[in-house]
């Protein structure tokens, strides 16, 4: 069963990685609630829609938070919609650093993305997820091994 949770074995990477990418959820949530407000006081919306901004930023920080909470909780889904997530985030971060001048900002995300990159591609995590389906040799005792079909036996 892929989808259960197994906070028992959960490794360290797994909880900071699901950590960050809560804090990346919550942060856009803040941003819709923000856009809403601002859409609702009659801010010039010449230029965007604030209403459909929040939403839109409603719906995907949605999915990253919920996949941080998946991580922290355990469920391997979660490290899917996370992985996307980063990769996405990583041109914003260089776009803060380089176009938009906002260095401060830039280093900051870029700094949380690559660590919950890392933390997401780290072997402990890679370990994780792939025990789910048996692949590592290490859970496997050498009597339970399947040898390879293409390899003679071993003798004794």
């Amino acid at each position: 069963m892929p989808n259960t949770a197994s906070p028992n074995a959960l490794p360290k990477t797994v909880t900071w990685a699901g950590a960050l990418v809560t804090l990346q959820g919550l942060v856009a949530a803040g941003f819709a609630i923000v856009a809403v407000i601002r859409g609702a006081t009659g801010h010039d919306q010449s230029v965007t829609n604030g209403y459909g901004f929040a939403a839109w930023v409603a719906i995907l920080g949605g999915a990253v938070l919920a996949a941080g909470i998946a991580l922290l909780t355990g469920r391997r889904w979660g490290r899917a919609i996370a992985v996307v997530a980063q990769l996405l985030l990583l041109p914003v971060a260089w776009s803060l650093l380089t176009d938009s001048h906002q260095v401060p900002l830039g280093i900051v995300l870029g700094v949380v993305v690559l660590g919950a990159l890392g933390c997401l591609f780290s072997a402990p995590t890679s370990r994780w997820m792939a025990a789910e389906y048996g692949a590592y040799a290490d859970e496997v005792s050498p009597e339970e091994g399947r040898p390879d079909e293409t390899e003679e036996p071993r003798d004794k």
